[in-house]
């Protein structure tokens, strides 16, 4: 798997780093559909399922350049560059266009997907009753997460751990989104929001030679949270990909179907025209969680009017396919002009 890369093709992984980092922040997107869709999902996976017992013997044993080689470490040192800057940029700008242009962001996101699906269902041929199934059951799990409700949050450590292990499922699993799997579970707000902010905060303080956040405990916690939670991404991570390793040798046919089941189930949770409802008292007051957030209880999905608006939609939905397609394009130009 591992290869002689150009000083370009290193600055395009960490492009693609940003891009997955910015794609696993977004509920209802997901990391592994970048990775699917550049054409380096399997070295990927590959290279994760390369931190094992082995790979630990050599780094304990000082051989560091064995490990560094042993587990592909250019490749997953420049991809997870990418995500680190993405997590505190690229992530922080996307913040702030999905609460100021959120449809439009969505119908991008929307026009990725389809472009998605084409892309990986258009050289698949091995369809026949086994992978048709694992298309339907893929979909229909897709779609039933999306009309799940979101529980509470809580910031109890062996969750966040729990939390840390199912959010990365995300990277792994092309259409399966970990940050939505994380409104299910109550924790989006708090894992991907509070702890980062509170960790951006202190980098600033310690930057600045101010120490006062040591006497800070809600920081202490939120930083202790972000810890923990680090760590069930990685013990996650890790799993998932010798999982995902020995199904894809085993079974690629059937897997590859179900990850294009999941896609296309993903598509009701980024409908652009979607409307959130909130839980509400028999008054019809709001109810709130115990930060004072209202209380989610699912979407409301409908069909857009025929307005201005609409139409600059539908245009980043082809804005969306054409980026897809066009990763597409460089991927294979890529290839030829190395073979």
């Amino acid at each position: 798997m591992q290869s002689t890369r150009t000083f370009k093709d290193r600055i395009f992984l960490v492009i693609k780093g940003l891009a997955m980092g910015a794609a696993n922040k977004v509920p209802g997107v997901s990391g592994g559909v970048v990775a699917f869709v550049a054409g380096f999902y399997e070295e990927f996976i590959y290279s994760l399922q390369r931190v094992n017992k082995t790979a630990f013997k050599l780094l304990f044993n000082g051989r560091f350049k064995s490990f560094y080689q042993y587990i592909n470490g250019k490749f997953l040192g420049l991809l997870f560059l990418g995500m680190i800057v993405s997590y505190f940029s690229v992530s922080k700008i996307l913040d702030y266009l999905i609460v100021n242009f959120q449809l439009y962001v969505w119908s991008a996101f929307f026009g990725m997907i389809l472009g998605s699906i084409y892309y990986i269902s258009k050289d698949f041929k091995a369809w026949n009753s086994k992978t048709i199934i694992a298309l339907i059951l893929g979909a229909v799990i897709g779609i039933s997460i999306s009309f799940l409700d979101p529980a509470k949050e809580n910031d109890n450590l062996w969750f966040v751990f729990f939390c840390g292990i199912i959010s990365v499922s995300g990277m792994t699993l092309p259409g399966f989104s970990g940050s939505f799997i994380l409104i299910l579970l109550g924790n989006y707000v708090l894992l991907l929001v509070d702890s980062v902010n509170a960790l951006y905060d202190t980098l600033s303080d310690i930057f600045t030679g101010n120490f006062e956040f040591i006497k800070n405990e809600a920081r202490i916690r939120m930083l202790k949270v972000l810890s923990i939670f680090t760590l069930g991404s990685v013990a996650g991570l890790v799993t998932f990909s010798h999982v995902l390793n020995y199904i894809l040798h085993h079974y690629k046919n059937i897997t590859l179907a179900t990850i294009v089941g999941f896609i296309i189930g993903s598509l009701g949770v980024v409908w652009p025209w979607k409307e959130t409802i909130y839980k509400t008292n028999a008054d019809g007051s709001h109810i709130l969680d115990s930060t004072g957030k209202q209380v989610i209880a699912n979407y409301k999905r409908f069909f857009p009017e025929a307005t201005t608006e609409t139409y600059i939609a539908i245009a980043y939905i082809g804005l969306g396919i054409l980026i897809v397609l066009g990763l597409e394009w460089y991927g294979q130009r890529t290839r030829q002009i190395k073979t």
